[in-house]
């Protein structure tokens, strides 16, 4: 594969990122599309149910394993190694486009925010929630993070720089930013229907499991750096640090 290609393969599968972003905007927040994460129920509810978690689990094995440094070795001796974060971000891509297509709503108001005031400060957390996820990314390289850097230092012949240890902005408050935003995004709905509760506890639960296989691959990296930042820096909730409890012994009698 000549390096034009990849970067051209990179470049699309960049593309396709920012219109299912767009997208994906539109569908959690219910905005302006027909078939959004709360439209009214098309079939009986089991099948949704059964389909929807068929989709998130799809998805969360997808980005789990694609994101595993064993997974990587081997991926790179099939694809070449400049091309293996663009094709993360398309696979990851595919994965959501299939949600939005099949994703079976299925009704069932669990609260619904209707005074006018507090609707719109409901959606004005749920965008600042997209604009954390979008800065988070852009704090620690955007374009790496999607591949865009290492298709261009390929094109050019010239190797990657190693990766360096950095605390930038958010990074200084809370170890994982991106998935902060992403949480605000689940959650802040002036709706909230049986679809997407299901759709929030279950992304919320696959965040809580994915952040402790990233941090063990970071410990693994960065080594002793990374402890001592997470001695210091919350996880996932800012200013607050859970210490762990040691069992106290009882001394010894004479």
């Amino acid at each position: 594969m000549s390096r034009y290609l990849i970067f051209a393969y990179g470049i699309a599968s960049y593309l396709i990122f920012l219109g299912v972003f767009v997208y994906a905007i539109a569908f959690l927040g219910n905005l302006y599309i027909p078939n959004s994460i709360d439209a009214d129920p098309a079939g009986p509810i089991w099948q949704a149910v059964v389909i929807n978690l068929g989709l998130l689990a799809g998805f969360a094995v997808q980005h789990s394993l694609m994101a595993r440094p064993a997974f990587k070795r081997w991926w790179t001796k099939i694809i070449p190694e400049a091309a293996e974060r663009s094709t993360y971000v398309l696979f990851s891509n595919l994965a959501m486009i299939a949600l939005f297509l099949w994703w079976q709503p299925i009704g069932g108001v669990i609260w619904d925010v209707a005074s006018q005031p507090a609707r719109s400060i409901v959606l004005a957390i749920y965008f600042i929630g997209w604009a954390i996820l979008f800065y988070a990314t852009c704090l620690l390289n955007h374009f790496e993070l999607f591949g865009l850097r290492q298709i261009w230092h390929h094109l050019r012949g010239e190797s990657l720089p190693a990766a360096k240890f950095r605390q930038p902005g958010l990074y200084k408050h809370v170890r994982h930013p991106i998935y902060v935003g992403w949480l605000i995004i689940f959650w802040a709905t002036p709706t909230m229907t049986v679809a997407h509760l299901l759709f929030a506890v279950m992304t919320t639960a696959y965040i809580l499991i994915a952040v402790q296989l990233e941090e063990r691959d970071l410990v693994n990296e960065l080594g002793d750096d990374y402890r001592a930042y997470k001695r210091r820096v919350p996880m996932i909730i800012p200013f607050v640090k859970f210490k762990k409890t040691r069992p106290q012994t009882k001394p010894s009698e004479a």
